[in-house]
């Protein structure tokens, strides 16, 4: 099933459903079998898709809706590529998962969904048909971060480490880029957000004079 959507049309986001994809990373290579569920949905939600050969039709563009909440495709091919996400009936979405098919033999295995900061991250750099990581430089933003033996661990990642990472290996060629995501620790800013409150309700009180204070 196909449908004409505004490029700058959103729906609202929800974080009671959100997309998982096996094998658990956004590269894959061509003829790789790839499943998409749609998880914590209901009998509403479908599994929606915007193909990267189609990100430029200007004004709209085709989004492909698929019968259910889930999907497996047995061979993926470079027109597999795309923004992928779950939709309930209510127009609540998931976050987007921009998944890409390589049709080298080079690619990044990167976290599908946004990491939590503080965690310690690792990318890999594979090569097809190999049990084995890469010897390889990896890239952020187009800059060189690390030479390594195929993996790069970044520790305690932040908000500052959000960007498009590559690696490229002499023995097989170079991936495409992926974004790495990274979410804010959500307890962290709630207690900030309550403490500046409970900050500004003291000092209106104080202001008003409806605090006592007792110099001695």
């Amino acid at each position: 099933m196909f449908e004409f959507i505004q490029l700058n049309s959103y729906t609202q986001k929800s974080d009671a459903v959100f997309l998982r994809i096996t094998p658990n990373r956004l590269q894959h290579f061509q003829y790789d079998t790839v499943s998409f569920d749609c998880v914590e949905s209901d009998a509403s939600t479908k599994l929606r898709a915007l193909k990267k050969t189609e990100k430029k039709c200007v004004p709209e563009c085709v989004i492909k809706t698929y019968a259910g909440s889930s999907s497996t495709i047995k061979r993926v091919y470079q027109s597999d590529s795309g923004e992928y996400w779950c939709e309930t009936g209510g127009g609540e979405r998931s976050s987007r998962v921009n998944i890409t098919v390589a049709a080298g033999s080079v690619i990044l295995e990167s976290p599908v969904l946004p990491v939590k900061e503080g965690i310690n991250v690792t990318l890999s750099c594979r090569k097809k048909a190999s049990s084995s990581n890469l010897p390889a430089d990896f890239y952020k933003d187009g800059l060189l971060i690390s030479s390594s033996t195929g993996e790069f661990t970044i520790w305690a990642v932040s908000k500052s480490d959000e960007g498009l990472y590559k690696c490229s290996s002499s023995d097989g060629g170079e991936s495409a880029e992926s974004w790495l995501a990274v979410r804010g620790e959500t307890l962290h800013l709630v207690f900030t957000i309550v403490m500046v409150a409970l900050l500004l309700l003291l000092v209106g009180l104080l202001h008003c004079g409806k605090l006592t204070v007792t110099q001695k």
